[in-house]
């Protein structure tokens, strides 16, 4: 055997881009199979249009359009109506990975890394070997834009291939994407259909215009005409700062004195807090950032941790709020009950965040089956790796049978109900870069909880009431089975008439009526439901979710912990 040296072994090595390894790994982005690959598609391209919609207060009218060319090859087009792009910016949003204004920015957005559009034209470039076209326009009396771009995956940098300008005289401003690629167009619970349903459910100031591959045009209309709340931009928080992350800023910060620094990179730094903040950690007020020590940025870590700072502010991140999420169910679902919350702002790792929850149950819903999840994170529906979620686990470990579900130890509840979790932060804890299920934060999966135990109670009280309604009809019933026997007897034994046998009967009733009161109609009315809608993404049979195995023995039914402080079925 002869043996290599390091020298050899050295000449092997280089560095690769994070395109390149993009590239070989493009199932870590969502584009693991041809139908997924579909939906990442357009899931990236709508996303991206919402939030240039939204960050320039302009109401979106979205269009998408699936071309079926071949057996296995379709062409995407997206348009919008946004602010558009200007030409400089073109080619590097949308041929260079990690390229975007988002991952920085701690206010709410769909996009955060700058990858999601730009690997579809990486996905697209490598099925099909054709470039992504683009066109755009920033305003009225503007040209517009073209560009066909394609990624040099080996320096992660956009190669032109063509570009010109043209007139675009029926658009004002707004951008076009067209993109052909490898994929399969299927309809169920994890399609483009159910994805652009789901997103129109919690985007009610969208108009989405959808044509698929069948050349069937279906719109969502908006249903409101204001805009969702503008979420601002924040300064990081300290307690969510780690040790490397502090001794970066204060090598990069352009403030004079440690005191400064605290008061102008933080966010609910003031001057006494600052003060204080240096106190506890045994430094100066004048220290001067840049010459601070590892030991010194050690410290100041921990008098961080050692001082009673308040949460964030909350202005940076928008819900959907209760009363929207609800409405939007209603739509979707035809129930007999539904319920809604909206929990405080809560905070991880130094990002606030706002945990919504919506619930229905009973209706046309199959009682046998296993409830329906619909997941959501910053507006945008989370259709795959449900199993690997933070709400699909929060869920599980919730104690439905209380709430009146069955439920088998720490499964998922089975019943005739539907349960929506949303939730609302600056930044997602995302398990993957194909952003599709939430990573399972303590502090998250408490909230997604506490949520839940609202809306279960809500349920729990529906449920009881519904029984002791049908006991009461029960008995009623009974009552009423034998008033004619009554009336008979009395006929007998006091000699009346038929008539006079009749006006027994009937004052038997008013006072069974009197005496046990009218019986409560508690159904909800749902005049919302639109059955068309609700069809949308079902015509097919959906794919199978596959629960996480369980180890371990048996817990109880509600794991809540007697760390946390609270009960299964009490506030915290």
């Amino acid at each position: 055997m002869v043996q290599k040296s390091a020298e050899e072994l050295a000449k092997k090595q280089r560095e690769i881009s994070i395109a390149e390894f993009f590239e070989k790994n493009r199932h870590l982005l969502g584009f693991d199979n041809p139908r997924k690959a579909l939906l990442t598609a357009v899931k990236e391209g709508v996303d991206n249009a919402l939030d240039a919609c939204e960050e320039a207060r302009i109401l979106p009218e979205i269009n998408v359009e699936l071309i079926q060319l071949e057996e296995t090859r379709f062409r995407v087009v997206m348009e919008d109506n946004g602010p558009g792009i200007v030409k400089k910016q073109i080619p590097n949003i949308f041929a260079k990975l990690l390229y975007g204004s988002k991952f920085h920015k701690l206010a709410q957005s769909r996009g955060q890394q700058g990858i999601g559009i730009s690997a579809a034209a990486l996905y697209s470039q490598l099925t099909t070997g054709k470039p992504v076209t683009i066109k755009s326009k920033i305003g009225k009396g503007k040209p517009a834009h073209v560009f066909k771009l394609k990624i040099n995956t080996q320096t992660n940098s956009p190669d032109i291939i063509e570009e010109s300008e043209v007139e675009w005289e029926e658009k004002e401003n707004g951008t076009r994407i067209e993109i052909d690629l490898e994929a399969t167009y299927i309809k169920g619970r994890q399609s483009v259909d159910e994805y652009l349903k789901e997103t129109a459910i919690v985007n009610p100031h969208a108009t989405i215009i959808y044509t698929n591959p069948e050349a069937q045009q279906i719109i969502f209309p908006r249903a409101a005409e204001e805009l969702p709340p503008e979420a601002k931009e924040i300064k990081p928080h300290p307690y969510g700062v780690e040790l490397g992350r502090l001794i970066k800023m204060l090598e990069l910060t352009q403030a004079k004195t440690l005191k400064q620094f605290l008061m102008d990179e933080f966010t609910r730094v003031g001057e006494g807090t600052a003060k204080e903040i240096c106190q506890n950690s045994a430094l100066l007020l004048t220290t001067i950032p840049e010459e601070m020590t590892r030991e010194m940025s050690e410290q100041l870590l921990k008098g961080i941790q050692n001082t009673k700072i308040i949460a964030p502010p909350t202005d940076c991140i928008s819900p959907i709020t209760a009363e929207l999420l609800e409405r939007g169910l209603k739509k979707e679902i035809n129930a007999e009950f539904y319920c809604s919350t909206t929990r405080p702002p809560a905070v991880y790792r130094g990002n606030p965040f706002i945990i919504e929850a919506a619930l229905a149950y009973g209706g046309e819903q199959e009682a046998e089956s296993v409830v329906r999840i619909m997941r959501f994170a910053n507006r945008v529906p989370l259709l795959y790796q449900q199993g690997a979620c933070a709400i699909t686990s929060a869920i599980q470990t919730t104690a439905w049978k209380t709430y009146g579900l069955n439920q088998s130890s720490s499964s998922l509840p089975t019943g005739p109900c539907t349960i929506v979790v949303h939730m609302s932060s600056v930044w997602v804890p995302f398990t993957s870069e194909s952003k599709e299920a939430l990573a399972h934060y303590q502090e998250i999966v408490k909230e997604i909880k506490l949520a839940l135990q609202e809306c279960g109670r809500k349920l729990a009280m529906y449920v009881n009431k519904k029984k002791r309604i049908g006991d009461e009809e029960k008995k009623r019933s009974y009552i009423e089975k034998y008033i004619p026997h009554v009336a008979d007897a009395l006929k007998g034994i006091i000699t009346l008439n038929d008539i006079q046998k009749k006006e027994i009967e009937d004052k038997l009733c008013d006072i069974l009526e009197h005496s046990r009161g009218e019986i409560e109609d508690i159904s909800a009315e749902n005049e919302e439901f639109d059955e068309e809608f609700a069809k949308i993404g079902s015509e097919e049979e959906e794919e199978t979710v596959e629960e996480p195995k369980k180890k371990g023995k048996k817990k109880k039914n509600d794991e809540e912990g007697a760390e946390e402080g609270y009960d299964g079925d009490e506030d915290y």
